[in-house]
C-alpha cells in the first residue's frame, strides 16, 4: 500500500497539488462545494494511480486542488462506498494519499436519515461521535503498523475544537445545527422497520452508508477530523413510506447551503 499511495502522490504533486491544508469528502448530493473554491488543478480519479473509481451516479468522480478562504484545499467530489464493492482500505484509499500529501484537517460531509425523530429533513446535523456498523475496519489488515499505531484511540474521534466551532459559525448564521450519533451501515438497501427501531435503542440519532471508515483513518493518521451529515428523510418505523432516492438527492441540495456556509466560515478559522 506505501508504494501504492507515493505513486499516486508523485503523480498528483506533478499536477500542481502541491502542500494543502485541509482534505474534504462531498457526499451525496453535495457537491455545490465546488463553486466556492478557486480551482488551481483538478484530476479525473480514473487517471490517479491506484485510485478506485466512483461508480454511483451522482457521485462525479474528481479530485480538485483550490482555494477556499485563502486556504489550500483537496476536495473529494465523489466518494468511494463498501456498498460498490470496495474494500474498506480501497474506501479510505484517498484520504491516506492526501495526509501524504499534507493535509492535516479532514472535513467530511454525508447524507444520511434522522433516525431522532425530534430531528427533521433539511437539516443538519454535526456528528459527535459514531457507530460502526460495517461489519469490520479499515485497520484490519497486514502492515497497517506501518502507516500508524494498529491500535487506534477513537474515545474522540471528531475534534471537539472543530465541532466547538462549527456550534458557534451556526448560532452567528442562524443556521439549525444538531449534533449526535451517526450509525454507518454497508447498504445499498435501506433499513427495514425493525432495523430502525434497533438503532434508535442503539443510540444512533443518523444513519447513513459512508464516513466512518474515512474518519477512523483520519484518526489512524492523527489528522484533525469532523464530519457533517445533511438529514434527507425521517426514519419513523411506525410510519414508514418508500423512499424515493430522487427524493433524497432534492432533499440533499435544499439543505446544502447551509452545509457550504459552515464550511467555508470554518475553513477561515483553521
Amino acid at each position: 500500500m506505501i508504494k501504492h499511495i507515493n505513486e499516486a502522490v508523485e503523480y498528483l504533486q506533478n499536477k500542481g497539488f502541491e502542500t494543502p491544508e485541509i482534505g474534504i469528502i462531498l457526499g451525496t448530493g453535495l457537491g455545490k462545494l465546488i463553486n466556492e473554491v478557486e480551482i488551481l488543478a483538478e484530476v479525473s480519479y480514473n487517471h490517479i494511480p491506484n485510485f478506485p473509481t466512483a461508480t454511483v451516479e451522482f457521485h462525479k468522480g474528481k479530485l480538485i486542488y483550490g482555494r477556499i478562504a485563502g486556504k489550500k484545499v483537496i476536495v473529494m467530489q465523489g466518494r468511494f462506498h463498501l456498498y460498490e464493492g470496495y474494500t474498506l482500505q480501497d474506501v479510505t484509499y484517498p484520504v491516506r494519499v492526501m495526509e501524504k500529501l499534507g493535509i492535516t484537517t479532514l472535513l467530511v460531509s454525508n447524507a444520511a436519515g434522522a433516525i431522532n425523530l425530534n430531528f427533521k429533513k433539511g437539516e443538519l446535523m454535526l456528528i459527535d461521535d459514531h457507530i460502526n456498523l460495517q461489519g469490520s475496519s479499515p485497520l484490519a489488515f497486514n502492515g497497517v503498523e506501518k502507516l500508524g499505531e494498529r491500535f487506534t484511540d477513537m474515545s474522540a474521534p471528531y475534534n471537539k475544537h472543530i465541532n466547538a466551532t462549527f456550534k458557534a459559525i451556526a448560532k452567528t448564521n442562524n443556521i439549525k445545527l444538531h449534533e449526535g450519533v451517526y450509525a454507518s451501515v454497508v447498504g445499498p438497501q435501506l433499513e427495514t422497520r425493525a432495523e430502525y427501531k434497533m438503532l434508535k435503542i442503539m443510540g444512533a440519532d443518523a444513519v447513513g452508508m459512508s464516513t466512518v471508515p474515512e474518519i477512523i483513518v483520519a484518526n489512524h493518521l492523527k489528522l484533525k477530523a469532523a464530519a457533517i451529515s445533511v438529514l434527507t428523510d425521517e426514519c419513523d418505523p411506525d410510519n414508514l413510506k418508500p423512499v424515493n432516492i430522487s427524493e433524497i438527492i432534492e432533499m440533499a441540495s435544499k439543505a446544502e447551503p447551509n452545509m457550504i456556509t459552515l464550511f467555508k466560515e470554518l475553513i477561515k478559522t483553521l
